[in-house]
Order: C-alpha cells, then sequence, then structure tokens
C-alpha cells in the first residue's frame, strides 16, 4: 500500500508553498496537479514521477471528481507515494474533503498538507487586512457559485447582517447576483469593494469600488477569473498598504537599469 498527500499549493507564488508541501513533491512517484497551481512546483518532482493534469475549468471539468478520486485510489494501491496538489488550502473550497473521504473509505493511508489559501494571501498582496483591530472582527470564506433557492438567502443575509469582511471565490459571473443580495439584507451601498486577479502573482490586478459602481468597475476593466472578491470596510486600507505594486515597479525599474 502506497500513501497519498493532499498538499495545498499556496495562491499562486511558487514560495508560498509549505516546506511540508515541497518534500511531498519531492518524494512522490505520481502528483496530480490541478489549474491554478504554479507549475514552477512540479520542477521539484524527481526524475520519472507521473505528473497527471487534472486542471478544471469555468463551466468545463478536464478530468471530473469521481475519476480523479479513483486515480488517488489506484495508485496507491499499486504502491505508489501519491501527492495530490491543489491550489490555495485542500479544505478551503479545494473538495479536499471528498478526496479525504474516498481514500478513508478503501482504508488507504493519507495525510492533508495545508496551504495558504487566496481569500486571505490575494488581499494581503493587495495591501487588504481581511481582519483589523479597528474594522473587522470577523471574516467569511464564501463561494460565489449562485444558487437560488430559501437556503442561499438565509445564508446571504446571515452574510450581510453579520460578518465584517467577506472574502469571495469563484465568484466574479455571478457578481451581480453577489451585489444585489447584500444590498437586499442590508450592507450598505458605499461598502468598499476589491476585486484581485491572479492574486501573488507577477501579473496581479486590483481593481476597486463599492457595492454600488463594482459591476460597472469590472466590466469596464475585464476582470475574469481567477479573482478573488473582498468585500467590506477594509479595503480601505488598500490605498495605504498596496505593498505588492510598490515591489513590482521596483523590480521593473532595476531590471530597466541593468
Amino acid at each position: 500500500m502506497g500513501k497519498v498527500y493532499l498538499v495545498g499549493a499556496g495562491p499562486g507564488d511558487p514560495e508560498l508553498i509549505t516546506l511540508k508541501g515541497i518534500k511531498c513533491i519531492q518524494q512522490s512517484d505520481v502528483i496530480l496537479y490541478d489549474r491554478l497551481v504554479n507549475k514552477e512546483l512540479l520542477s521539484y518532482a524527481k526524475k520519472g514521477a507521473d505528473l497527471i493534469y487534472c486542471g478544471k475549468l469555468p463551466n468545463f471539468h478536464t478530468m471530473k471528481q469521481e475519476t480523479i478520486n479513483r486515480f488517488l485510489i489506484r495508485y496507491a494501491k499499486s504502491g505508489k507515494i501519491v501527492t495530490r496538489l491543489k491550489g490555495g488550502d485542500p479544505f478551503i473550497f479545494g473538495r479536499g474533503g471528498e478526496e479525504a473521504e474516498a481514500l478513508a473509505g478503501q482504508n488507504i493511508p493519507f495525510e492533508v498538507v495545508p496551504g495558504i489559501t487566496s481569500g486571505i494571501a490575494a488581499a494581503a498582496y493587495a495591501g487588504i487586512p481581511v481582519t483589523h483591530r479597528e474594522l473587522s472582527s470577523s471574516v467569511a470564506f464564501v463561494t460565489g457559485h449562485q444558487k437560488n433557492d430559501r437556503i442561499e438567502d438565509e445564508k446571504w443575509e446571515s452574510l450581510a447582517k453579520g460578518i465584517d469582511t467577506l472574502a469571495i471565490y469563484m465568484g466574479v459571473s455571478n457578481l451581480p447576483y453577489i451585489k444585489e443580495q447584500l444590498l437586499k439584507y442590508g450592507k450598505s451601498e458605499h461598502t468598499p469593494v476589491a476585486l484581485v486577479h491572479w492574486g501573488t502573482t507577477e501579473v496581479q490586478r486590483t481593481v476597486t469600488g463599492t457595492l454600488a459602481t463594482i459591476v460597472e468597475i469590472v466590466k469596464q476593466e475585464k476582470i475574469e477569473n481567477p479573482s478573488m472578491i473582498v468585500i467590506g470596510e477594509v479595503v480601505r486600507y488598500r490605498e495605504k498598504i498596496k505593498w505588492f505594486e510598490e515591489t513590482l515597479k521596483n523590480r521593473i525599474a532595476i531590471s530597466e537599469a541593468l
């Protein structure tokens, strides 16, 4: 019997993976990796390791989750060391819980190696602290996929009334719906909003607005997935502490000077 490591690759910057995550990649015979995993991380794989792409695009799955589960089980049962390399953290909208459940059901040894999730990292690289002593004592990680039912309405009511900062994943296409729900349940139209596109990478791009204006701004700026949506008063800190853009400017200036 082999073993499976469910590894969080972090949000995009390859240096943000954990040391344990790197060690898992180095020792694995098989690596199944997702679309948002930085491909530089695959350079740590040992010679001869099988690299299997499992990437998913919005509304198009290269490999179904059930197929991925079968691969993990099959390789582990054949005695292989397997790393399932997932963007961000495996247990935050990464379906790592489903994979762990499938492995446990077959009595296959596995470990979960947490990773830095984009809800924290993309915001931080945009200069937005998701919590702050003065403005935010609570943060919620939310999927932006749209549903139209009573339970979904109750969820948005709780988020609008009870949480200071919302970090919304996979929500660009449903931004008008998200805006509508938050306004419907009492969130001010002046609430600041940021979208961080390809956060923590060298092509990171951030746009800001308010609940009243953000849909039009996103349309004008042509912001698409992958993007994190951050909603709350903490977005106001971006103007003071947007450190990453300044770092990139300095890198470019030094490069051009050389």
